[in-house]
């Protein structure tokens, strides 16, 4: 099969691309896009062209699966000159989605026609990279600087209509008729002639980009590839074409060769990859989830429930106390209205989620449901008295689920006459917003319970990833192997905020220590001012809970914005100078080794264990759901990058038992 084919329609030539299932710019497309406009312009008898595409969609960007192979077939920016330098009109008919690449190719179509449905956009950025065959120089002279910068620094693509308003596309076409008005609007500008992108003025105002630095700055940080965005655009507004061409180009390659690009290409795949459980069939019939029940109307209970009524499944929330119900329910409406004030639902649509939801104070009202998840205190006795009640309520068939984060998921199926229905599905908090959910499959876990979890986390916005069971699953086991050392860190010198720092300059949201005192120092403390024998301890004996009263490492203001507490830092060092600990300097290169290396370590072991399907899922964990910088790749990707020899040594200078699959890598 050919992938670009010609066909003359009297005085046009129509060059189709056909290189399923989403038409990329593989060597072949661009070899048939530069032959079909050759054909085009030694043909006396044509006197424009159209180029569109069949199948689904307009070219949808480059070939990844070229990346870093050696090059075939013609360079991609000499057929974009081929089309910009035809000497008869040349319009691209669009629909579907035109990006990246295939954006690049739309700009040096001398005119663009596309469907109402169409979205236009450079979502480079995202993988780290930048439109690198001349769309940060021609964009700018399409749309103008302020457009381009905002479309190539943030890389959320256009509608048609948006497009059709800003000068990207010359003209919508019929949401059925694309060919043939394609056709007729090339027979329009027969007499219009070509339109050279290269040779149009750059317009507007270049104080966009550092507006649009300044507006980002948080979001940005730590980032290479939104920076290097801006800087071709501006390039655009003061260097002549090829010079901005030549400028692009530097950056591209920068970026290209860079670790930040090789880290956000790895998570693309790394997501994708995570939905696939190895060892199951792929057309494995799942079982139907109509109805959801939810135990648990606190903070999570709440957070879950709100990720299926968003997505029109009814839920039945269960609570023990009326009052707790309301409240939790108040709270689920409080969030959907809040949303609606910024504009994200309509009055309608937060009537529409309430009213699929039902509030209980019995767990016989689960009876009818597809799947029951029980969201209640983290304490095993409790969750094996829930299932074993949900074990003689629940349908046969019925899912059940725990949104436990540490606990033993097989002891808890164990409760129930059917723990082949029992599997864990733990949810971040908080839960309607954190995109990670940890589908844990237990020992006796039916493979089609565990399909239908996973299909269920995709349809709800979430990315689901397989864990095994181990204490903490797979992103609170290597968590504690982070936490323990920057405790005893403290022990030897070093200060919460000093070891937080380096977390943070690291790329993460918050350090160990914010991140504590966030969740509350309080949590599984045993609740005796008497009993002092960790520094934690020692904080919640002194009244110090963390953020939820003002004060844990760190004092918090009103605002709940954290600085380094005196009082917390007294509290340390007398339960220090209890230790016989010899005080010291601590460098930042030490905290990295002692915090972050022991994370990678325990990835190695976890796969070791079966307990992750590939280290791309546990770099998936650790990004979406603690916040590893994307741009490092996960604890995996990163541990490549830093050597598995460097950090073996680390570790064994550090007295860290070594997992044999690092050492082996080493």
């Amino acid at each position: 099969m050919q992938s670009v084919t010609t066909q003359k329609i009297g005085n046009i030539l129509v060059i189709v691309v056909n290189n399923p299932p989403v038409n990329a710019l593989s060597w072949h497309v661009r070899q048939g896009l530069s032959d079909g406009v050759d054909q085009g312009l030694n043909d006396s008898e044509i006197e424009a062209m159209v180029l569109r595409c069949d199948g689904s969609t307009f070219i949808a960007g480059a070939d990844i699966t070229e990346f870093g192979k050696p090059p075939q077939g013609p360079d991609f920016n000499q057929v974009l000159r081929t089309i910009e330098s035809a000497t008869k009109p040349i319009v691209g008919a669009i629909h579907g989605t035109a990006l990246g690449g295939g954006l690049e190719t739309a700009l040096v179509c001398h005119y663009r026609i596309a469907v109402p449905s169409a979205k236009l956009g450079v979502p480079e950025v995202k993988l780290g990279l930048l439109p690198g065959a001349g769309g940060t120089q021609r964009l700018p002279r399409v749309v103008g600087v302020e457009a381009a910068a905002t479309m190539c620094s943030l890389g959320e693509p256009v509608s048609a209509s948006k497009a059709l308003s800003m000068g990207l596309v010359d003209r919508i076409a019929g949401e059925d008729s694309l060919a043939d008005d394609a056709i007729a609007y090339a027979q329009e500008l027969i007499a219009v002639g070509p339109r050279a992108t290269r040779d149009l003025p750059v317009k507007g105002d270049v104080a966009i980009i550092e507006q649009l630095k300044t507006a980002n700055a948080r979001k940005w940080k730590g980032f290479e590839a939104p920076y290097a965005n801006l800087a071709c655009v501006e390039a655009a507004t003061k260097l002549p074409f090829d010079e901005g061409m030549t400028f692009e180009r530097t950056e591209f390659m920068k970026l290209m060769g860079g670790s930040q690009s090789a880290a956000q290409r790895h998570m693309f795949f790394a997501e994708r990859q995570a939905a696939k459980i190895d060892g199951l069939p792929k057309d494995l019939p799942l079982r139907e989830v109509k109805k959801v029940g939810v135990i648990g109307a606190g903070t999570m209970g709440g957070g879950i429930s709100m990720n299926f009524l968003a997505k029109g499944i009814p839920v039945t929330i269960v609570e023990m106390v009326q009052e707790n119900l309301d409240r939790g329910v108040g709270v689920i409406r409080k969030n959907y209205e809040a949303s609606a004030a910024k504009g994200r639902f309509t009055t309608e649509q937060v009537e529409g989620m309430m009213a699929l939801l039902t509030p209980s104070l019995t767990l016989e009202s689960l009876a009818d449901c597809d799947l029951v998840i029980e969201a209640v205190y983290e304490n095993m006795d409790v969750k094996k008295e829930v299932f074993g009640k949900l074990d003689t309520i629940c349908k046969p068939g019925a899912i059940l689920a725990s949104n436990t984060s540490y606990l033993n998921v097989d002891e808890i199926a164990a409760s129930t006459s059917r723990p082949q229905d029992v599997l864990g599905m733990h949810f971040f908090s908080p839960a309607n917003v954190m995109k990670l959910l940890e589908v844990v499959r237990g020992e006796k876990t039916a493979p089609d319970v565990l399909a239908t979890a996973m299909a269920l986390g995709k349809r709800i916005g979430k990315v689901a990833v397989v864990a095994g069971v181990c204490h903490g699953f797979i992103g609170n086991r290597m968590l504690s192997t982070r936490q323990l050392p920057a405790m005893q860190l403290l022990l030897e010198g070093a200060t919460p905020a000093q070891i937080d720092k380096v977390h943070t300059d690291f790329g993460m949201p918050m350090g160990p220590f914010q991140m504590s005192d966030l969740a509350g120092l309080d949590i599984g403390w045993h609740r005796d001012p008497a009993r002092v024998e960790t520094i934690r301890d020692a904080l919640c004996a002194a009244g110090r809970f963390g953020q939820k009263n003002g004060k844990g490492f760190y004092d918090y203001d009103a605002k709940r914005v954290g600085t380094p507490s005196a009082e917390a830092l007294a509290i340390i060092e007398e339960f220090r100078a209890t230790s016989n600990l010899p005080k010291r300097e601590i460098s930042e290169q030490e905290i990295i080794e002692r915090t972050l290396y022991p994370m990678v370590n325990e990835g190695y072991k976890i796969l070791e264990e079966g307990k992750a399907q590939r280290a791309s899922d546990i770099d998936v964990v650790w990004i979406y759901g603690y916040g590893w910088p994307i741009y490092r790749g996960g604890p995996m990707f990163w541990g490549d990058l830093e050597g598995a020899g460097k950090i073996v040594e680390a570790l064994e200078r550090h007295g860290v038992a070594v997992a044999d699959s690092l050492k082996a890598k080493a």
